[in-house]
């Protein structure tokens, strides 16, 4: 937006003050919204006492002026009584309620031990996750890379120790790792695969040789399988009318019923599908 643009249009500024900076017009207002209400309904207008009075000058009003005229019609509805005290002003008026945001993480912006996220935002936090989730991601890739790239079975030994030396991939998982970590300690009594389960031994198949021979072995293209079922709406709509007449003996009425339409739209169907002698 153009600076000199806003001093083009600013001829006559008008400042309109928020209703809680004008506490005197509060009451004034109070009084013109319930004596409007009155004379539109007919009935005797509310009254403030003294002490009501200072209650409702003192509200803050968030809501403005919108607020004190639906004040004021709520009061003028529901009271009997129109002459209101300040305890019973007081029951139409919110609770002062005191925002608790932003939250903010323990230690955060007080100088007081976090843990480890502690001094970083929640912006922060988030990347950070993203990063380590990256960094197993690829971690992981690589083992099964790795895993994958024999050409034969893989001894069980190797598979054992490359499971071993990317343990730290296994321990984020909810539950503990089956193998050691660094230290040569287990960290824990949990495991990934089944208790008494024995070496694990990864065999890759080699690649499959082919001859000319394979040629005629005959395949089975089961993606491109006949479709019986005819999927056009109208042979669909003509089937449910047929098997709607026959369940009620070619009653038509209870037909039409059955079928959620009304008889002059069954009539008109069983002329368009040539049905009329069915």
């Amino acid at each position: 937006f153009r600076e000199d643009l806003y001093y083009r249009l600013n001829t006559v500024p008008i400042t309109v003050p928020p209703l809680r900076d004008r506490g005197d017009d509060i009451y004034l207002l109070f009084r013109k919204f319930t004596a409007d209400f009155s004379e539109k309904h007919r009935v005797k207008p509310i009254s403030l006492t003294p002490d009501a009075v200072r209650l409702l000058t003192r509200f803050r009003f968030p809501g403005n002026i919108r607020q004190l005229k639906n004040l004021a019609e709520q009061i003028s509805v529901l009271e009997i009584d129109r002459e209101v005290d300040a305890t019973r002003l007081a029951t139409y008026l919110p609770a002062a309620q005191t925002s608790q945001l932003p939250a903010l993480l323990p230690g955060h912006g007080s100088g007081g031990a976090g843990g480890d996220f502690g001094s970083y935002s929640e912006r922060d936090i988030l990347y950070r996750l993203l990063f380590d989730m990256r960094r197993d991601m690829t971690d992981l890739k690589k083992v099964v890379l790795e895993l994958a790239s024999g050409t034969g079975p893989r001894p069980a030994a190797d598979a054992q120790e490359l499971l071993r030396q990317n343990s730290h991939l296994f321990t984020n998982l909810g539950e503990a790792s089956p193998y050691p970590g660094p230290d040569g300690a287990a960290e824990a009594s949990g495991y990934l695969l089944p208790p008494g389960t024995g070496p694990l031994r990864v065999d890759v198949a080699s690649p499959t040789s082919y001859t000319d021979e394979d040629e005629d072995i005959q395949t089975e293209d089961i993606s491109h399988e006949t479709e019986e079922e005819t999927l056009s709406l109208d042979a669909i709509e003509k089937e449910m009318i047929l098997k709607a007449l026959r369940k009620h003996h070619n009653k038509r009425k209870y037909a039409a019923q059955d079928l959620g339409i009304s008889e002059r739209t069954l009539y008109r169907k069983l002329k368009q599908y040539d049905l009329e002698s069915a």
